[in-house]
Order: structure tokens, then sequence, then C-alpha cells
């Protein structure tokens, strides 16, 4: 009878994840360890060198976000007013069409005045003119308000567009200032992300979330680190005499017990 192959079962990735929690699964094969590490300290390597050429951008990818962003806003604060405007004006234009059809109202209510033959047709004769004047005045007193509607306007366009002059001037010159960067480091920085891209996939996938997350934890974004003056390049604190000499053999998966980074011996995989 043949047996059945069992499948083994991956365990879940948890964003979560420390070094620590991946130390049973990254010490599976002793052998592999050295090389394990020097991948990291490699991919390390190569996520600082990226991180250097980002740094020498600065502020200028948020700024000009920012000025993009502000441009926007007064570009579409200029569309509003000029729709405002052109409502306005037609709104004029239909009033000024609704105080001529009332003015020929009137003339024509007068003249059937004269011809009135009772005081009731009188009367309402006389309402209606009276109603078309106040008609008419309602009108004129629109067409005044919209006019200075327009004004006010007109003059808070000219403002936004002195003011969205300003800001496109600006723009156009951190854009060109950051294009000039990255174009001066685009060959540079492709070799690097080359570099880590092919690291990467060398590395595990709980590994990698392990790696990320200490990176992105960090300030100054290490996730593996050397000793210096017996101490952690990463956060400084003195390690053990003992811990020191296993992290010169690079054969063990030494973390800080203190930053969490893992900790290795750059000269020793030269050796």
């Amino acid at each position: 009878m043949a047996t059945k192959k069992t499948k083994k079962i991956e365990t879940p990735i948890d964003q979560r994840e420390t070094f620590v929690s991946i130390r049973k699964s990254f010490t599976e094969s002793a052998a592999d360890i050295p090389a394990k590490l020097k991948t990291l300290y490699d991919l390390q390597q190569a996520d600082t060198e990226i991180d250097k050429i980002v740094h020498l951008r600065g502020e200028l990818p948020m700024e000009v976000e920012q000025l993009e962003d502000e441009v926007s806003t007064l570009q579409g604060k200029m569309e509003h007013a000029n729709e405002v405007i052109e409502q306005l004006t037609n709104s004029i234009e239909d009033n000024k069409k609704k105080i001529e059809e009332l003015a020929s109202a009137v003339e024509k209510y007068n003249e059937e005045l004269k011809t009135v033959e009772n005081s009731r047709q009188y009367n309402s004769i006389s309402k209606d003119i009276e109603n078309s004047i106040i008609e008419r005045q309602i009108a004129e007193k629109f067409i005044n308000e919209a006019k200075t509607k327009i004004e006010e306007r007109k003059a808070s366009l000219d403002l936004l567009s002195e003011k969205l002059a300003v800001r496109e001037a600006d723009l156009a010159a951190k854009k060109e200032e950051l294009a000039n960067i990255i174009e001066s480091t685009a060959s540079e920085e492709k070799t690097y992300q080359d570099k880590r891209d092919a690291l990467a996939a060398q590395v595990d996938a709980r590994t990698m979330s392990a790696y990320e997350r200490i990176r992105n934890s960090k300030r100054n974004h290490l996730a593996v680190v050397s000793v210096f003056n017996g101490a952690c390049d990463g956060c400084f604190n003195a390690i053990s005499p003992q811990r020191l000499i296993d992290i010169a053999s690079n054969t063990k998966f030494i973390i800080c017990e203190y930053c969490g980074r893992i900790l290795v011996n750059p000269e020793g995989f030269e050796k």
C-alpha cells in the first residue's frame, strides 16, 4: 500500500514577528547560519546605501507634494470663483430680461386702465401694476447686489492668481531640483536596488518580515549590525565576552538583548 506524503503546514507570517520569534526556524540547519547571516548583512548594507541616496533628497519630495496640494487647492478656488461669476452674470441677464418684460406689462396695464368699465377692473389692474413695479425693484436690487459680488469675486481672483503664480514657480523649482538629484543618483540607486532585490529573494518570507519590521521600527533603519568597541553598533549597549566570541564566529544566531537587532562579524565573512 502506497504511503501518503504528508504536506508540510506553513506557519502564517505574523507581521509582529521579530528576530527572537524566528530564532528556531532560522537555526534549523546550523551549517546554513553563516550564509544566512552573510545574506542578511549584505541586504542591510544595500538598504543602508539606498537610504543614504534617499536622504540626499531631504524634504524635497514632501515639499513637492505639499506644493502640488496647495496649487491644486488654489486652482480649485479659482475655478469655483469663476463658476460663481458666471452664475451671477447669467442671473443678471435673466433679471434684465425680466425687467424688460415687466416694463412691457406695466405699459400694457396702463393702456387697459383707459378702457376699464368698473372699479373692480380698475383695482385689479392697479394691483397688477403695483406687483410688477415691486418685482422690477426686486430684480434691480438683485442686479446691483450681483454686480457687487462679481467685483468682490474678481478682486479675490486677482489675489488667488498672484498667489498661484508664486506657488507654481516654487513647485517648478522644487521639481527641477528633485529631478536633478534623482537623475544624478539614478544609476547608483538602481545598482543597489538590483543587489537588494537579489539578496531579498534569498531570504525566506518570515525572516524578511522580521527584518523589515525591525528596520522600520528603528530610527537609523538598522536591523543587522556589527560590534564596535565591545558594544552593539545599533543601540551601543555593552555585550558580554562570551557573546562576543559567538558573534565573532558567525556560526550562531545572536540577537542583541537590548534592541533586538542581529549581531554579526563582517570581518569574519571576508575571511
